[in-house]
C-alpha cells in the first residue's frame, strides 16, 4: 500500500474547512472502460466494437474474447505507465470535483491500483484538471475488508465514494459510504450488501450536487 503524508497544518489539523472526501479513480473519476478499448487497439491494431454500452465489466462492453497465454500476455503489456497516465475522464467528474472543493471539502483520490502506478494515476488526474493533489493506492486484494479499508481509517473522511460496493466493506461506520451505481448490465452492486450503504447515485456529479445542497446533514 503507497500513502502519501496528510498535509495538516502547524497544529496538525486537515486544511480543508469540511474535512475529507475521498475517492475511487475508475469508474467514478476515470472512463476505464473506454480506456479499456484503446489498450485494446494497441495490443491488437483494432479498436473493438461495441457490444452492450450499458454493461459493467469492459470485457461485456466490448467485443473482445477471453485470452490466454501468449496473446493474455501481449494484452496485460497495454496496461503500462503511458495507459495509466492518459484514461480519460467521466463525464462531469472534473465538475463534480470543483463543486465539492468549492464547498470547502478536501478530495482525496483512493485507488485500488498497483504502487508502480502511483505516479502516473496522479499526472493523470492533474492533466485533466481535477483538483486532487493526494492519491493513495491500494492494491485490489479482495476479501471480508476492502483493500480501501486501512487508507479510510487513516484518513477518516466525511465520505467515501465508490462504484464497486464490496470495497465499502470494513469502513468505520462514522465515514457516508456513497456508492455509483453506473452501467447496470452485469454489476456487482447488487444484494443484501447494499443496505449497508449510506446513498446510491448515478455518477459523480449526482453525488456532489446532492452531498452539497443536503447530503452533510445526513450525519
Amino acid at each position: 500500500m503507497c500513502f502519501e503524508p496528510i498535509q495538516r497544518d502547524v497544529l496538525g489539523i486537515v486544511k480543508a474547512p469540511n474535512g475529507i472526501i475521498a475517492l475511487d479513480a475508475d469508474g467514478v473519476l476515470l472512463d476505464y472502460g473506454t480506456a479499456y478499448a484503446g489498450a485494446w487497439a494497441k495490443a491488437f491494431g483494432k479498436k473493438p466494437a461495441l457490444r452492450e454500452s450499458e454493461a459493467y465489466w469492459p470485457i461485456d462492453r466490448w467485443e473482445v474474447q477471453r485470452l490466454t497465454g501468449e496473446r493474455l500476455n501481449r494484452f496485460r503489456a497495454a496496461f503500462d505507465e503511458d495507459f495509466w497516465s492518459t484514461i480519460p475522464a467521466v463525464s462531469g467528474a472534473v465538475d463534480a470535483c470543483n463543486r465539492l472543493v468549492q464547498a470547502g471539502f478536501d478530495l482525496v483520490c483512493i485507488s485500488a491500483l498497483d504502487g508502480a502506478y502511483a505516479k502516473a494515476r496522479s499526472r493523470n488526474l492533474a492533466t485533466l484538471g481535477f483538483p486532487i493533489e493526494r492519491v493513495i493506492v491500494t492494491g485490489g486484494q479482495e476479501g471480508d475488508q476492502s483493500p480501501k479499508a486501512d487508507a479510510i481509517q487513516q484518513l477518516q473522511p466525511v465520505a467515501f465514494v465508490d462504484d464497486y460496493l464490496p470495497y465499502h466493506r470494513g469502513l468505520p461506520a462514522a465515514v457516508h459510504k456513497a456508492l455509483i451505481l453506473r452501467d447496470p448490465v452485469g454489476s456487482p452492486n447488487v444484494g443484501a450488501e447494499l443496505a449497508h450503504i449510506d446513498s446510491q447515485h448515478a455518477d459523480l456529479r449526482d453525488f456532489a450536487n446532492w452531498w452539497v445542497d443536503h447530503g452533510t446533514r445526513t450525519k
